[in-house]
């Protein structure tokens, strides 16, 4: 595995901050009290409460892990350059063929949700996006095949 480093916004990091805190002094403290519920709650074998409460304690386990591996690697993602080209960080306008301009901001995996506007770097359309520039054609390839997207604005 390659430990690269995580594009994250200020506003994607504090909310990744503020999910990890949660667990780890929230969820974990639910499922310790779960846990010694199900502890009193008669035959362990047969107990699914306690299983339950076990896969969610494991989950919650890895999450938090996960989150701090994620904000040890993080790297804030600055303002775009003045040079014109599109960078992570950047808020970029698409038009592709007849249909409706779209406007996407580009960041991190971590923080990536396409619903609200925020695509990765390292989706096919984030990586056909970088270092081109207002006017620029671009060739994205998807599943369903090439597509050529035009970069109206960039900011």
């Amino acid at each position: 595995m390659v430990n690269h480093a995580v594009y994250l916004t200020e506003e994607g990091r504090h909310k990744l901050a503020a999910e990890l805190e949660h667990l780890r002094t929230v969820r974990r403290q639910e499922v310790a009290v779960r846990l010694h519920e199900a502890l009193e709650g008669g035959e362990l074998i047969e107990n699914a409460e306690m299983e339950a409460a076990k896969n969610e304690q494991a989950f919650i386990e890895g999450r938090i892990l996960e989150l701090e591996d994620l904000l040890s690697r993080a790297k804030k993602i600055e303002s775009p350059g003045k040079d014109g080209k599109v960078h992570v960080g950047s808020t970029v306008t698409i038009k592709e063929g007849r249909h409706k301009p779209e406007t996407y901001r580009i960041v991190g995996a971590a923080e990536a949700n396409p619903k609200e506007g925020l695509i990765s770097n390292e989706s096919p359309l984030g990586q056909a996006l970088l270092d081109h520039k207002v006017g620029d054609t671009v060739e994205v390839k998807t599943p369903s095949g090439v597509r050529k997207i035009r970069i109206v604005e960039s900011k």
